[in-house]
């Protein structure tokens, strides 16, 4: 199966005092590129973020990243997955892939997400009537931007919304769609929205497995602010 990546770096941050998500350091490393890690499963890659968020990509491993963003800007994932899927149309001469995998920049562990998620949906038994697949934490909460989904329901639902995009939530860009929840023993859609997550994710990647975390699950999961 082939597999594009569509990256979603924008939002506010409100809760990081405006700052640029994807630069926020955690363990010494950028957001943007821990999740960039990967890259290696997929055959086009697609960042959605505001141009400062290209600085938080080393010098030597922008190649062949493609770099958009929704018009207008702030406009929340389900905009920023159309202006990926947008972009991924034009970059993609070779055709379309069979399944799109969505990361958000704010999840440290994101390459190991997707390590989990892109075996899954290769999987032969999976039926063809499920469209994507995706991370449920250990409270139940669907994470939506931790998941991959075959290209053209998602693509179908997308244009179903159509500039009704902009601001919409992502249960109601994915409600047609039949997903499947990939349990995440692990923690590894932990996510980065405070000063604290950003101490408390450096402290892990440097020391003990994410699992430890007493509060893991009561963030809520799947949306960049």
């Amino acid at each position: 199966m082939s597999v594009d990546l569509i990256v979603l770096a924008g939002g506010r941050a409100r809760r990081l005092d405006g700052a640029v998500k994807p630069a926020v350091e955690v363990a010494g490393r950028t957001l943007l590129s821990r999740v960039l890690d990967a890259r290696g499963l997929a055959r086009n890659v697609v960042v959605v973020g505001p141009e400062e968020a290209r600085a938080a990509v080393p010098d030597d491993d922008t190649s062949e990243l493609t770099w958009t963003l929704e018009d207008p800007p702030f406009g929340g994932p389900v905009a920023g997955i159309v202006a990926g899927l947008a972009a991924l149309e034009h970059a993609t001469a070779s055709g379309s892939a069979d399944w799109v995998l969505l990361l958000a920049c704010d999840l440290p562990w994101a390459a190991d997400a997707a390590r989990l998620l892109v075996p899954a949906a290769s999987d032969p038994g999976l039926p063809a009537s499920v469209h994507g697949l995706h991370l449920v934490d250990a409270g139940g909460r669907a994470q939506w931007l931790a998941g991959i989904y075959r290209l053209a329901p998602l693509r179908a639902a997308a244009h179903r919304l159509g500039a009704d995009a902009h601001g919409a939530s992502m249960r109601g860009l994915l409600a047609p769609l039949e997903l499947r929840g990939v349990r995440d023993q692990n923690g590894e859609g932990s996510d980065v929205d405070t000063w604290q997550d950003v101490e408390w994710s450096s402290a892990l990647l440097t020391s003990t497995p994410p699992w430890s975390n007493p509060t893991a699950g009561q963030s809520d999961r799947g949306a960049i602010r």
